[in-house]
């Protein structure tokens, strides 16, 4: 079991805020892995590929409260331990629509984090390419200043990136000379439209000598170009997560058609070499990947993604390109709660009476009665567990010394803290522990 003794106390803070809030932590998932250890391998081994030069898809299968959102903010931890930048993208039909690449590269640089670092990062990593550039320039010793031989270098390294989007390249070039020069606000407006945001300042654009807004064809050629940038600078690549992408079902069918052609095109892009250095992620339901308004309406598409799922989970293979998360149990979900227990005592002075009163039976016991107002349906349950948990149990025995959950505490669940989902789950339950049909509420 990973010890929650490593753990900084900032970063146990915002764990348990974050599962206060019935969200998904940013940071420290390592210690809450709980049955992930099987893929730690064949992730390890792929991020090592894409680190020296490769590329890699990975599809990730599981029905809600499986933990794909706990799983691709654990890979993009573990990225960030071996140098990766790190970049997460849900797809929404307004914000994000897949089928619009420039947007969901817009959403890709917004969230760009570098290690130790949060979203936002794309600014810094930008001048620390031109850092490295000036240095490798010096290095180099060639004749000219060294403004001179960075202009040079900055061609030659994005001379494969021009052919795709030359301008880039020439924005890039503006942008570094707009702030030598002092005019902090055009470059600024110039970094804005080199993330791919719109309504970006015509003067800016003059400078650089580019003209309108990035298109969906440009936005590959921009990734390119990003991809560039962070392996000058060192960093080892990009995982790029595209969360939540079943949504695509409930899109409409010339959207969806459109978007899934998208993902064809960037499975195939990342197939033929053009992105060096990204591992790209994709999170969706097993009704998105096998049922007829998902993966399987676009053939070339299904056939990329098929994965054989009707073997035993224990011997599925990790680095298949389709892998499945079977979501937790009543062990796992035990085993769970037990450490999230252990990192909120490691961060009180109460740690010894929290261990004692919430002990691991307790945490079962919970466990069970939070699944039983889910319908029986344990793998759904571990949001509103943890929530619970946090919220109702340890903060009370942490703050209130005479506080016995035994004695004083309750689970209520009200429909207004629940997921549609969740919801669903909790009215099947409730029809199936019905006697006959006149026991079923139809709400009348």
């Amino acid at each position: 079991m990973n010890s929650t003794a490593s753990i900084s106390p900032r970063r146990r803070r915002e764990i348990i805020d974050a599962l206060r809030r019935g969200t998904v932590p940013q940071q420290g998932l390592d210690v809450m892995a709980v049955g992930l250890g099987r893929f730690e391998s064949a992730i390890e081994d792929e991020l090592e590929s894409v680190k020296h030069g490769g590329a890699q898809f990975k599809a990730v299968r599981g029905e809600y409260g499986s933990g794909k959102t706990f799983f691709s903010r654990w890979l993009t931890e573990r990225a960030k331990k071996m140098n990766f930048a790190t970049a997460e993208v849900q797809i929404s039909e307004t914000e994000t629509p897949l089928y619009k690449l420039e947007k969901v590269y817009r959403r890709v640089i917004e969230t760009l984090s570098a290690p130790g670092g949060s979203a936002g990062a794309f600014g810094d990593i930008v001048d620390g390419w031109f850092y490295f550039l000036g240095q490798d320039a010096l290095a180099a010793g060639a004749s000219g200043d060294v403004d001179q031989r960075t202009d040079e270098l900055l061609e030659k390294r994005l001379a494969a990136v021009s052919k795709e989007a030359p301008s880039f390249a020439m924005a890039l070039r503006a942008y570094r000379q707009l702030t030598a020069d002092g005019q902090h606000a055009e470059a600024a407006a110039l970094l804005a439209w080199l993330g791919g945001q719109p309504n970006v300042a015509a003067s800016a654009r003059r400078a650089a000598g580019v003209r309108g807004e990035l298109d969906h064809f440009g936005a590959l050629g921009f990734l390119q170009g990003l991809l560039t940038v962070l392996r000058d600078s060192d960093f080892a690549g990009l995982v790029l997560v595209l969360d939540e992408v079943e949504t695509l079902q409930r899109m409409r069918s010339d959207v969806r058609e459109k978007s899934l052609n998208a993902l064809r095109q960037l499975m195939d892009e990342v197939d033929a070499g053009r992105f060096p250095g990204l591992y790209l992620v994709m999170t969706g339901t097993p009704a998105f990947y096998d049922g007829q308004q998902g993966v399987q309406r676009l053939p070339p598409l299904a056939q990329r993604l098929q994965t054989d799922f009707t073997t035993d989970p224990r011997f599925d293979n990790p680095r298949a390109t389709q892998i499945r998360l079977t979501g937790f149990n009543a062990d796992s979900l035990v085993e769970l709660g037990a450490r999230v227990r252990d990192i909120y005592a490691d961060s009180t002075q109460n740690g010894p009476r929290i261990h004692d009163v919430v002990d691991d039976r307790y945490i079962a016991d919970l466990a069970a009665a939070v699944g039983g107002e889910l319908g029986g349906k344990t793998g759904v349950a571990p949001r509103i567990f943890l929530k619970k948990l946090v919220a109702d149990v340890l903060d009370r025995v942490d703050q209130f010394p005479d506080f016995d959950p035994r004695r004083d505490y309750q689970l209520t669940v009200s429909a207004t803290e629940l997921t549609d989902v969740e919801r669903e789950a909790r009215s099947r339950g409730d029809l199936r522990v019905a006697s006959s049909v006149d026991d079923v509420d139809l709400g009348f």
